[in-house]
């Protein structure tokens, strides 16, 4: 049964929209949050549905960590640069923000003192560090202000100069959240001072332990909307760190595919902020939880048919190459080594990583590239420094 909206009650039936509001905000399973929304005392319930995707998700996990253990090393950080290539590029699309996946993979494979100067740097050193252990604090306004200036300040500085933070912390001016036609959606929270006050409510909410992880994160990033602290990157800074502590509570890829499904969602996405937005809600979050937790389960699932389906394909794939007469033994073992990569990344290899992948000269590498070649095996991208892929089709 689907969860009743109060809104959808408040013009039909009032008698009834004021008896289900006591009932909510009233029951033993319901959690009442120290911060107002709209007037109202902020609250969820822990409804069956909460439950049920709560458990599915977890189970999700455990799939997923079963599924990546049994994965190559190499496999797993190809497929991780892969998705994180594939997450910035949709966080940028729903912003409006052009970015090309070519862009986006030179930037993320040189990460050195000449990519700090070029576009999405910081978003990607940012979205880099979720594979990594690294552990930023969550606590306070400034936090939230650092992980603004490295993820989106120089992208949003070159975009509209007029658009940069200029309060204490946040913004000191009003800001609104428009539709294309410039209808206003939302008024974002102001003067700064209520801007703060509201921020710090959320992150002792956000840390607050006895709140289960999904619906603090759920209820977290829906807060951060509502506050609206910057006049531009609010949604690109509310979604990493949503990835972000996803990635600490669960497998990390997970916080590599969250834009991807929010993308696909976008229309449910954005009715769940108004949903909740709406006086005639009460302050009743319970909707935007259940929405955000869909989100996360289908962003669980589509990870885990993308892990399985390459995994079983890199078996089949393997005992092709390994069963084909045709093939030399020291060839098969490169072979499986592009196999991999095409199955795995969006970039090919380059000649550098085949030489240190297998320990191998670079001589060898190209005397194996042209048996591959010959054989009509090889995909070829010409580019600097040239990178290699395996023809799939032609390998089954």
């Amino acid at each position: 049964m689907s969860y009743t909206l109060l809104s959808h009650l408040f013009y039909k039936d009032k008698d009834e929209y004021n008896a289900l509001y006591a009932k909510r905000i009233s029951a033993e399973s319901t959690c009442i949050l120290p911060i107002k929304i709209g007037g109202y005392q902020a609250f969820y319930c822990l409804c069956h549905e909460i439950h049920e995707k709560s458990l599915k998700i977890m189970q999700l996990d455990k799939m997923v960590s079963a599924i990546k253990n049994e994965l190559p090393p190499a496999a797993l950080v190809q497929f991780a640069n892969k998705c994180l290539i594939d997450e910035i590029k949709l966080t940028n699309d729903i912003e409006g923000v052009y970015s090309t996946r070519k862009e986006l993979s030179d930037v993320l494979y040189e990460m050195d003192g000449k990519a700090k100067k070029k576009r999405f740097y910081g978003l990607l050193n940012k979205y880099k560090m979720l594979i990594s252990d690294t552990e930023f604090p969550l606590n306070t306004s400034t936090d939230i202000r650092e992980i603004y200036d490295d993820l989106v300040l120089k992208e949003i500085a070159e975009e509209c100069a007029d658009n940069i933070p200029d309060g204490e912390i946040f913004r000191k001016d009003a800001a609104e959240v428009t539709t294309a036609t410039q209808k206003v959606i939302h008024k974002g929270a102001y003067p700064e001072t209520k801007i703060i006050q509201l921020m710090e409510q959320s992150l002792n909410i956000l840390n607050q332990k006895d709140i289960p992880a999904l619906i603090r994160i759920s209820v977290f990033h829906y807060l951060f909307g509502y506050i609206h602290p910057f006049y531009d990157g609010n949604g690109r800074t509310s979604r990493f760190i949503s990835s972000y502590l996803l990635s600490k509570d669960f497998e990390f890829l997970i916080g590599f595919r969250l834009s991807y499904t929010i993308k696909a969602h976008i229309k449910e996405y954005y009715e769940a902020f108004k949903e909740c937005n709406d006086e005639k809600n009460c302050g009743d979050l319970t909707p935007f939880i259940i929405m955000f937790l869909n989100i996360i389960l289908e962003s669980f699932q589509n990870l885990y048919e993308a892990l399985e389906k390459r995994s079983n394909l890199l078996l089949t794939f393997s005992d092709t190459i390994n069963g084909n007469s045709c093939i030399s033994e020291d060839l098969k073992a490169f072979a499986l080594i592009l196999t991999q990569t095409s199955l795995f990344s969006s970039e090919g290899i380059t000649k550098k990583q085949l030489e240190a992948e297998l320990e191998i000269s670079e001589s060898t590498v190209n005397k194996r590239l042209a048996k591959l070649r010959e054989a009509g095996l090889l995909i070829e991208e010409k580019c600097k420094p040239a990178k290699y892929l395996i023809d799939l089709n032609k390998l089954s």
